[in-house]
This record gives structure tokens, sequence and C-alpha cells, in this order.
């Protein structure tokens, strides 16, 4: 039986091709410090405590019942899950060409073809990694995630991040864009803040290039560098991050990657300028996927769609439509990122 457009554009075919490009990527930051996981529908709740610290025991009595302890200072936070989908067709002009290199055994020219609709489907799923780290950035960076939709409806999700964890921007004397600031005493006292507040001591920092390079411009970081420094070698990368970590063993993560907000837009940043931020070690969360409308009721195939699920909750659907006659292809998941560490974070806006 000769081969449609629809053995060769099907969800399983698609992800198939999806979970093979992304096993040769390099996963965003915000992949490593909030791991996915999945969940049953779009409601999240998270735990979150208030201190790290230890609380002592109390003191009992023989033949006495244990006095039971209030556990102050625990929250727990919860929200339902933004939901995210855009799909993309081929059209009756396009199954018409592919269906004429099929005709025509063009067998090179039915794989071109196919692989452009299979790049297109990749694209949406990849669509769904940057929304997903354009929100675990904006946690870093801010506390709180900001969503706009296609129709200018803002989705604003506050984590109650601890206000005594932020640093409001410095003034002209203590940014870090004026070269004499003095960073290490800032640094250190927010690294305090947070051991004294919590009983753990952040180890990791991540801001974006410009923020860094401020660094490699301070007075106090190059009198502290000069006998590895010469009048026509500048302050490296290395040297810095080395610095960093032996001054407050702390491992540095300079965080450059960027997307496209729209097609053809400008280049946003994931972490913005002027943000250093402190991270405890081990994971921040958990980068949440729910469970989309295609995966709850479109899974059996009864109705003539197809579904497969890539990346934990990322739902990859494809139907025919009989008028026009079209094949459509859509790309949704539900999601949103935890941040049970967020007490153990400091923000701070330097410059």
């Amino acid at each position: 039986m000769p081969k449609t457009i629809f053995d060769y554009v099907n969800a399983p075919v698609i992800a198939a091709y999806v979970n093979e490009l992304g096993s040769n990527q390099i996963p965003y930051l915000g992949e490593l410090l909030f791991p996915a996981k999945k969940k049953v529908g779009i409601d999240l709740k998270w735990i979150k405590t208030h201190s790290s610290l230890p609380v002592a025991l109390a003191n009992g009595a023989f033949d006495a019942k244990a006095p039971l302890r209030d556990r102050m200072g625990l929250t727990i936070s919860e929200t339902k899950m933004p939901f995210f989908r855009e799909a993309m067709r081929i059209g009756e002009e396009e199954r018409q060409n592919l269906l004429t290199f099929m005709a025509a055994n063009m067998d090179s020219s039915v794989k071109t073809a196919v692989q452009k609709i299979y790049d297109d489907a990749n694209n949406l799923v990849a669509g769904v990694d940057v929304d997903a780290e354009r929100m675990r950035m904006q946690l870093l960076s801010t506390g709180k995630i900001s969503i706009v939709d296609k129709t200018g409806l803002h989705h604003d999700f506050d984590y109650k991040f601890n206000t005594k964890h932020i640093q409001a921007k410095l003034t002209s004397t203590n940014a870090w864009s004026n070269a004499a600031a003095p960073v290490t005493e800032q640094i250190e006292s927010w690294i305090d803040i947070i051991e004294s507040d919590t009983g753990v001591r952040p180890t990791r920092a991540i801001c974006s290039r410009k923020t860094f390079n401020y660094l490699k411009k301070n007075t106090e970081i190059l009198t502290e560098l000069k006998p590895l420094l010469t009048a026509s070698t500048p302050i490296t990368d290395a040297q810095l991050k080395n610095w960093f970590n032996e001054k407050f063993r702390l491992q540095v993560s300079v965080y450059t990657k960027k997307y496209l907000i729209v097609a053809g837009g400008e280049s946003q940043q994931f972490f913005p300028d002027n943000v250093f931020t402190l991270l405890p070690p081990g994971n921040l969360g958990n980068t949440w996927f729910g469970t989309t409308p295609e995966e709850a009721d479109l899974m059996t195939g009864q109705n003539g769609a197809s579904v497969s699920i890539v990346k934990t909750g990322v739902a990859i659907t494809t139907y025919k439509e009989i008028h026009p006659v079209n094949a459509k292809t859509i790309v949704s998941a539900i999601m949103l990122p935890s941040f049970e560490s967020s007490e153990t974070v400091f923000i701070a806006n330097v410059a």
C-alpha cells in the first residue's frame, strides 16, 4: 500500500526525532538546578521552611507525655501551573508537493520536505524549553515569575521570596559599575546573611557576562590578582573564577544563553544584567510538568489524533483536518518550577 503524508508525519515518529536531537543537546543551566518532574493535573503544591537551622530537643520528664512541637515557619505554597500550547500545519499546497515527490519516487525530495516538518515540530518543543528556562531564571533574578501571553494578559506567580535576601539596587558609589566598589565586603556580607539565617553557606553564584566583566575592572580584585597580571595581559575568566573559589569558596557561572520572544525579533538574555545571585549546593526545586488536555483525553487515538510525550511532560499531537485538508502538529505543556530552596538563595541587584 503506498505511503501517505500521515505515514511520515505522526506523533510517535516526530517524538523519536525530537528525542534523538535532544539527547545530543547541552541542557540549560536551569534544567540542572530545577530537574524536571511529572505530576497529574495542573495544581502545584510545595512545602517551604523558613529556616534550615536545627532546633534543640526540649527537656522531657519520665512517665510524662512528650510535648508537641509546632511546625514553626512552615509554609505550603499552592498554585495552578500555566498552560503553553502552539501549533503548526501542513497546508494543502505543501501536501500536494509531497504527494508529487512520493508519486515520482523522489526520495531525497521527500526526505528534505519531511525533515523540514520535523524541524518545525522540534522548534515548538524547543519553545517549551525556552519558556521553562525563562521562568527558572526569573525566579533566580527576581524571586517571582511573570508571563505575558499572546493576548497581552499577564500571569504573575509570587513565590513570597524573603525580602531580607534581596539586595536592592546599590548606590552609585557601591554599584559594581564603579571600579572602586567594595565588592569583597558586599559578597561576604550576603553570604553571611544566608548562613546566619539558615545555616547553609552558598557555594555557587550566577551572573551575566556584563556583570562578570564589572569585576574584571574592580580595583580591589585587580590589586589582589596583581602578581598574576602584567600590563599587557588583562584578567581572564579563569583567574577571576579561581579568585572567587579561593576567596569565598564560590563557583561562578557566567550565563550567556539567549532566546527570541518572537521569530525575527531581538534576542533576550535568560539571566539579566546587573544581578548577582548566590545559590546553595544541590537542587533548588523542580520543574514540574502537569497533564495537558491532549495527554489526558487524546492518548487513546480513537478520535483520530496521535499523541506522544517527550521531555517528561511535553505533548506532541498530530491530527488531520478534513476541510481544508491539513495535517496539524500541536505541542503543549503545563509547567511551573517549585522553589523549595528559596530561603538559601540571595539575589543582589549590583548596578
